[in-house]
């Protein structure tokens, strides 16, 4: 079962990471299991040179799995083909309750805009049909919800209920039945992709 999925955008500096952080541990408290996309438009440099990891690509390797106690990590170049779509990527992951995902803005998901008046810069919210709500650090007169940017809580109790999964903290068994309600409402159709 594919997890719920929502976006986090918002222009660089906004803070769209510190509220992911932030809801991470407040979801963790709860319960659930979250996973986050990054996208990135640079070349990700997870190795360094010379490694034996980056000798086995530099070989032809198809992929290449670093594993330690701790942690792993599946490296994969993609050595000219199309760039996965979203949902490819997360059908990688792990089985989780929702993912957010920071980025993939030409993919048709909701997301929640963090949004910093102060900065100067254009909000994407008056242009941008996919953003659902704004979280920002003074309120906003919109005609969408407008979020407290400094309540991670409150902003992530929204992502819940918009996904239907406000019932999440329910046993996990429960929870089954509510996320593929909260698939339906968080995620297009897979046309849609």
């Amino acid at each position: 079962m594919q997890p719920a999925i929502i976006g986090i955008a918002g222009t660089s500096g906004s803070g769209k990471t510190t509220l992911i952080t932030a809801m991470l541990a407040w979801f963790r408290l709860q319960g659930l299991t979250v996973n986050v996309i990054k996208h990135s438009h640079h070349p990700l440099e997870l190795e360094p040179p010379g490694k034996d990891s980056a000798r086995f690509r530099q070989a032809g390797a198809g992929e290449v799995l670093v594993a330690s106690p701790f942690r792993f990590a599946i490296l994969h170049d993609l050595n000219g083909a199309p760039e996965p779509t979203l949902r490819e990527q997360v059908a990688r992951l792990a089985p989780a309750d929702l993912t957010l995902v920071e980025g993939f803005r030409s993919e048709a998901i909701p997301r929640i805009e963090v949004y910093r008046p102060a900065h100067g810069r254009a909000p994407y919210y008056p242009r941008d049909a996919s953003i659902v709500a704004v979280a920002s650090d003074v309120p906003l007169d919109i005609g969408m919800p407008c979020l407290p940017l400094d309540q991670a809580a409150q902003v992530a109790r929204f992502i819940l209920r918009l996904c239907g999964l406000d019932g999440a903290a329910a046993p996990r068994g429960e929870r089954l039945a509510a996320l593929s309600t909260g698939i339906a409402r968080c995620v297009p159709s897979a046309t849609a992709s």
